[in-house]
């Protein structure tokens, strides 16, 4: 992605900035550029160099993405401290990445080793994205997630280990910047568990309410016997 197209990303994605002079001081406007060069040289085989540069915007942005990374256009990470993306890591266009996210693998396996991101994905703080996995187009990750497995699109993934709990026709979610609005799983969870004690409570006094009414039956029938 080129040096223009790197500015309007970032006047896009940050409602912060005030003019276009300041995406200089956005990190993930320098990671992004050295991430370009250090990939053309990673692509050409100059495995050393590349990496050096990628050291070196690591040390600069506090970013650190594998030169072997591919990264789509659009794509800003915000704040972007402790933020890793392995080197099999593919990231599609327009994905919003917070702070301290891990796009990483989950041991030594060789050959694709971490996540496939799609488009308009946004990706919350302190995240964990790991091994080779897909993120669905238009899904949200939502902060401090750890996902492990495949993620469909238009999910919102939540919790340790994560798991979707809503699917829905949500377009862009990078585009809302949005980390608040995302369900509550203690709540979803005592909810779920409240309508099961309710179910099991009428059950219960269905049950207790047919037995009454048989122990009646049966007095009765003992009560005919003894009356022969």
């Amino acid at each position: 992605m080129g040096l223009k197209a790197q500015i309007q990303t970032v006047k896009k994605k940050d409602p912060a900035i005030k003019s276009g002079l300041e995406v200089i001081l956005y990190p993930s406007f320098w990671a992004m550029l050295f991430h370009s060069a250090a990939h053309k040289l990673y692509l050409k085989k100059h495995f050393f160099t590349a990496r050096l540069i990628s050291q070196l915007s690591r040390g600069w942005t506090g970013i650190e993405i594998h030169p072997g990374a591919k990264i789509g256009k659009g794509v800003f990470i915000d704040h972007g401290m402790a933020v890793v993306i392995g080197e099999t890591c593919e990231i599609g266009d327009n994905v919003l990445i917070y702070q301290g996210v891990t796009l990483g693998g989950t041991g030594k396996d060789v050959g694709k080793r971490h996540p496939t991101v799609g488009n308009n994905v946004l990706i919350g703080s302190g995240a964990r994205v790991l091994g080779p996995i897909n993120i669905g187009d238009n899904s949200k990750i939502g902060a401090g997630s750890v996902v492990l497995h495949d993620v469909a699109p238009y999910s919102t993934v939540v919790g340790v280990p994560g798991h979707a709990v809503r699917i829905r026709n949500e377009a862009c979610p990078s585009d809302t910047l949005d980390q608040l609005m995302l369900p509550d799983v203690m709540e979803m969870e005592i909810n779920r568990l409240k309508s099961e004690y309710s179910v099991l409570t009428k059950r219960l006094e269905e049950s207790l309410s047919e037995l009454k009414q048989e122990n009646e039956e049966l007095r009765e029938e003992i009560k005919e016997l003894k009356n022969k």
